[in-house]
Order: structure tokens, then C-alpha cells, then sequence
């Protein structure tokens, strides 16, 4: 397999826009910014974008729509959460709540962010859903760089950096 083709254990950088196919609004763009590098199979991009790459060279210019579930998945009711405000007294003495906040939480399992969607005088909704849960996704995507990883291919059940 040549160098220069999007490949698990392979280091891309791509210039991309995210757009929502239903309204044309733009989530994110590399516009203005250095392209993004990831390592293919790090689990550092969603899954249906590493997938929809798999194969693309150097130069190539791809555009794809994914799905919620192989973009940030589907919204999850369990992960809106009814949070007593007394848990917030210390930020309130810095700033006043409001609907639309996000923030993020402390938990075992390291930080979550969530957004305040409703407010009472006794709890604070907070939606644990990332923002784009739910909704299919567009990319443009241009192939800015492919080499090999600096770090190996990533797998797990892989003994060397040779994979």
C-alpha cells in the first residue's frame, strides 16, 4: 500500500466544513486554521469519518453525509440529568446560571461537559448529550497529508510500530 493513501495506523491532516444537511449551517470548519492531523484507528474522530476516508490520497477531495449513529450517535434521554442547584452555590457566587450554559463536570470517569437547558429554583437540567448527538452530518473534506504515524498503528493487539 503506497504512502500517501488514508489507511488505519496512518497520520492525516485534512482541511474540512461540517455542515447539517437539513439546513446548510455550518458546525465547524479548519477554515483560517492549520488542517486537523489525527491518527487513523486512535479513536480520535468519530467513526464514520475515519471510514468515509479509508482509501483517499493526498489531494483528493472528498464529501460525505453520515448518519447520527456513525457521527456523535443518537440522543440519549438517560444523559439529561435533574441536578440539585444547591451543587452549583460555589459558581453562582462567580456568575448567574443560565439556559444555553455549558460546562463541565467533575466525574470518576474524567471531565463531561453538558449544556444548562432548563433552570428551576431547586435543580439544573444539564444535557450530557454532545451537541450534534441526533443529527446526520456533511463533510467536504480536502487531503492535506498522509504519513506514516509517528507512534504506531494504534492497535491494541499490535507488538510493534510495524503493523
Amino acid at each position: 500500500m503506497g504512502n500517501n493513501i488514508v489507511a488505519k495506523g496512518m497520520d492525516v491532516k485534512v482541511h474540512y466544513k461540517g455542515t447539517l444537511p437539513d439546513t446548510g449551517e455550518v458546525f465547524d470548519s479548519s477554515e483560517g486554521r492549520d488542517p486537523l492531523a489525527f491518527s487513523v484507528g486512535k479513536g480520535q474522530m468519530i467513526p464514520g469519518f475515519e471510514e468515509e476516508l479509508m482509501g483517499a490520497e493526498i489531494g483528493e477531495k472528498k464529501t460525505f453525509t453520515l448518519t447520527a449513529d456513525r457521527a456523535y450517535g443518537h440522543r440519549d434521554e438517560e444523559a439529561i440529568l435533574q441536578i440539585p442547584r444547591s451543587q452549583f452555590t460555589q459558581l453562582e457566587e462567580q456568575t448567574a446560571l443560565e439556559v444555553g450554559f455549558q460546562l463541565v463536570a467533575q466525574m470518576p470517569h474524567g471531565p463531561a461537559p453538558f449544556t444548562i437547558t432548563e433552570l428551576s429554583d431547586e435543580t439544573v437540567t444539564a444535557d450530557f448529550n454532545h451537541a450534534l448527538a441526533g443529527k446526520d452530518l456533511t463533510f467536504e473534506v480536502d487531503v492535506v497529508d498522509v504519513s506514516e504515524s509517528q507512534s504506531g498503528c494504534g492497535d491494541p493487539s499490535c507488538s510493534s510500530d510495524n503493523c
